[in-house]
């Protein structure tokens, strides 16, 4: 304590003694008993509580005045003086008062305002305000008046060495690569302190570490952490904490200080190889094993991370370098071993490989360590399975000819059971690929047959499949394609590649060419088609045609004189005969037909028929054709124009007179008229619905729907007929999508005036003998049937 206190003293007092030196000559400061004196007037007199006084003369009268300073963090029984104003126009007669205002007024700093004394009356921090800015002035006790104008001064709070360093971004994190020589920067850390940094070495600060040597080292000053271990390994340590202290007053003892954590993390380097876990592996695959499978993995692990534990994986060595294949697997960091190529375990059991595994990213600052590769053995033991025959050959090519007989072999297909067990096999033919059943084989031995006829001209290739089956295992299976092509042979006699017809000109000479014609044949000799033509025998002396054979295997006919009459012969008919060169050769006769044509006289065909000689001279058939055409359609318009004329537009409404649902005939029949009201209700003469303002339509039918009625059943023995003949009534009336969408309707009224006569029975005489009914004969054969009917009705009474 003594010690601390001697320390605070020299703090306190070493801005004293420099402000000392730096005052003008009119100031002068006696601090006395921890006080401070401020005297104004001239001459200026400091009193020392207790000690010698000194005078300055001065030029003017005024304040004098000097910053004062008190300690923060004081505390005692008693308020702390700060200091004493003072002025030369106080005669110690106690008529001065003095007033203190500003920073604290009151409330941190009280004067006496008699003596001026100014004492802290509160605990000051320097952290919170380091100095504050009060005004004194003195005036009259009794009038208050001004004696002096104010004046400011100021008081400092004097620092002491109060607050702790303090680490305000910690904890701390901070990498490093492994492997670091010594000196190595790794971070910087910093510390702040909340005392003065001019006074004193309250905020002077020495950085040291508490935890973490010896890996590390710190700079006293600049706090700038370094390796202090050369080739750290992160494989045996990879983190590691270090405390870091920050203490002030330079570090001497009775300084605060303050701690942190530092976290320092070791980051990889590919300093390691790879190396596999053992150095010979066993696998086990089945040989049927379809291709690409994975059989199996190896690995070589890696002390380091991420991409420095990269490997890659290769085939270097072995009897099965052909056969496997190796990849690497990113994720899993190992190396998958597929089959590249289809295995044979009566062929070979077992196969050898060698594997290496390098990193894929090397450092070279550690190529010197050596390889960073490492080698395994692989032994890979194939394992029996039960195969599927195995055809002698994968594809089968099959010929035969055409006219084969049936049941002849065309060709053979064999199979074996490569397994030791060597299984029979038995051969069928897919009939999804032979849908008409034209060949078959031999269940046993693979022998294909002929079963049905073949036509080369229809198909010349069939393309079958044939299943090799174990019989002792059915499930194995195995199918081979068989094409087989069909031979041809000479089963076609050549004909006309075409139907021709020869044009020939009346004014034509002789010699002249009239058609040239080819011939064809479905065959399909190996030397190609050769034909021969000829004519019938009994054409050979032709006075009309003769034929030349062309080099391009083609016919030219030949005119042998002139003066062709169509008028006498308009067609001729020249048997041909079509000879081809197989063996034995095959001929066929065919006709051309030869029209004698009129032609111009650069020799183009006008007219074949013998009615062109009656039309008009000067006029072609095109022009016969365009008369024609014109005419056609003269007669459509003038038959389009009478049917239009004649076409009555009938309205969509209907009326009472255009109703052509009902038979309505008016006749002028004199009746009861109008007047007579009586008789009848005139309602039933209005059409019921076109009361309510609608009139059916005839061009549509009822909106109401037909409800499907039960089929008529036969009437059974008992029933009355008349029910069943009003119930079918009932249904009837009540469909109106039954035609004719009729209406019933009541005429009761006749009209009068008619010159005719009423025929109605309403008005007519009871009597007998005036019913005669001979007159209707002469109205014509309508009336005549109707006046028979009442005849025989008339003598069916008398009767």
């Amino acid at each position: 304590m003594p010690e601390r206190l001697a320390e605070m003293l020299l703090d306190l007092w070493t801005p004293l003694i420099i402000l000392w030196i730096t005052l003008p000559p009119c100031i002068y400061m006696a601090p006395t008993n921890q006080s401070q004196v401020l005297m104004s007037g001239s001459p200026l007199e400091i009193n020392s509580l207790g000690e010698e006084q000194r005078i300055l003369n001065r030029s003017k009268r005024g304040w004098v005045w000097n910053q004062m300073f008190v300690l923060e963090e004081f505390s005692g029984p008693e308020p702390i003086l700060v200091g004493r104003l003072h002025t030369d126009l106080d005669p110690g007669s106690k008529k001065i008062k003095y007033i203190l205002s500003g920073d604290g007024a009151g409330t941190i700093f009280q004067i006496n305002d008699v003596t001026g004394d100014i004492h802290a009356i509160k605990r000051l921090d320097r952290e919170e305000k380091a100095e504050y800015t009060l005004t004194a002035q003195a005036v009259d006790w009794e009038t208050s008046k001004p004696l002096e104008p104010p004046s400011e001064f100021i008081i400092k709070v004097q620092d002491i060495n109060d607050n702790a360093p303090e680490f305000l971004n910690g904890p701390y994190h901070a990498t490093v690569p492994e492997m670091s020589i010594l000196g190595t920067s790794v971070t910087n850390v910093t510390a702040t302190d909340a005392d003065d940094p001019v006074y004193g070495n309250s905020a002077k600060l020495v950085y040291s570490i508490l935890e973490g040597q010896p890996y590390f080292s710190i700079e006293p000053e600049t706090a700038i952490i370094k390796t202090a271990l050369p080739n750290m390994d992160r494989e045996a340590k990879e983190e590691y904490l270090v405390v870091i202290q920050a203490k002030d007053m330079g570090g001497h003892s009775g300084g605060l200080s303050g701690t942190t954590t530092l976290t320092v993390t070791l980051t990889d380097v590919n300093d390691n190889p790879p190396k596999f876990a053992q150095s010979l592996y066993h696998f086990s695959v089945p040989e049927d094993v379809v291709l690409g499978t994975a059989i199996g993995r190896v690995k070589a692990n890696d002390q380091d991370i991420g991409e420095n534990a990269q490997s890659s994986y290769d085939i270097i060595d072995g009897d099965g370098t052909a056969l496997f294949e190796i990849t690497s697997d990113a994720q899993a960091q190992d190396g998958i071993i597929r089959l590249r190529k289809p295995l044979d375990f009566e062929t070979k059991k077992s196969y050898t490989l060698k594997v290496e595994a390098a990193n894929v990213h090397i450092d070279p600052r550690f190529s010197g360590r050596g390889p960073f590769k490492d080698t395994a053995t692989v032994k890979i033991v194939v394992e029996d399975a039960d195969e599927p025959p195995v055809f002698s050959s994968p594809t089968y090519l099959l010929e035969v000819h055409e006219n084969a007989a049936l049941n002849s072999v065309i060709g053979q297909v064999t199979a074996r059971d490569p397994d030791i067990t060597s299984s029979p096999i038995r051969f069928s033919i897919d009939r999804h690929t032979d849908l008409e059943r034209q060949f078959n084989i031999n269940a046993d031995d693979g022998k294909i047959t002929l079963a049905t006829p073949l036509d080369r001209e229809l198909s010349v290739w069939h393309n079958i499949t044939i299943i090799a089956t174990e019989i002792r295992n059915h499930s194995q299976i195995s199918r081979v394609p068989v094409a087989i092509k069909v031979l041809d042979v000479n089963d076609n006699a050549p004909e006309f590649a075409s139907e021709y017809e020869a044009f020939l000109c009346e004014n034509g000479k002789p010699g002249q060419v009239i058609q040239t014609v080819s011939a064809m044949d479905k065959d399909d000799p190996k030397n190609g088609h050769y034909f021969l033509y000829s004519l019938l025998p009994e054409m050979v002396n032709n006075p009309n045609f003769t034929i030349k054979k062309n080099e391009d295997n083609s016919l030219s006919i030949l005119a042998k004189h002139n003066g062709f009459n169509r008028q006498k012969q308009e067609v001729y008919l020249l048997p041909i005969i079509i000879s081809d060169s197989g063996n034995p050769p095959l001929s066929s006769t065919s006709t051309l037909t030869i029209r004698v044509c009129g032609c111009s006289n650069d020799g183009v065909v006008q007219s074949c028929n013998v009615e062109a000689y009656v039309l008009p001279i000067g006029l072609s058939m095109g022009a016969l054709i365009a008369i024609l055409a014109c005419i056609i359609l003269l007669l459509v318009i003038v038959v389009l124009f009478v049917t239009l004329r004649r076409h009555k537009n009938e309205p969509l409404i209907i009326k009472d007179d255009e109703d052509v649902r009902e038979n309505i005939i008016r006749y002028d029949d004199e009746g009861g008229g109008e007047e007579d009201t009586e008789a009848f209700d005139i309602a039933t003469l209005q059409n019921p619905d076109g009361i309510n303002g609608f009139l059916p339509r005839k061009d549509i039918k009822p909106d109401l729907q037909f409800m499907p009625r039960q089929g008529l059943a036969p009437v059974p023995n008992g029933v009355d007929v008349d029910e069943f003949i009003n119930v079918r009534l009932h249904e009837a009336d009540n469909d109106p999508t039954a035609p004719p969408y009729d209406s019933i309707q009541i005429y009761g009224y006749e009209g009068r005036g008619s010159v005719a006569g009423s025929l109605s029975s309403l008005e007519s005489t009871t009597s007998d003998s005036d019913q005669n009914f001979d007159y209707l004969s002469d109205w014509g054969p309508r009336f005549k049937r109707l006046g028979e009917l009442y005849s025989v009705g008339e003598s069916d009474k008398e009767t």
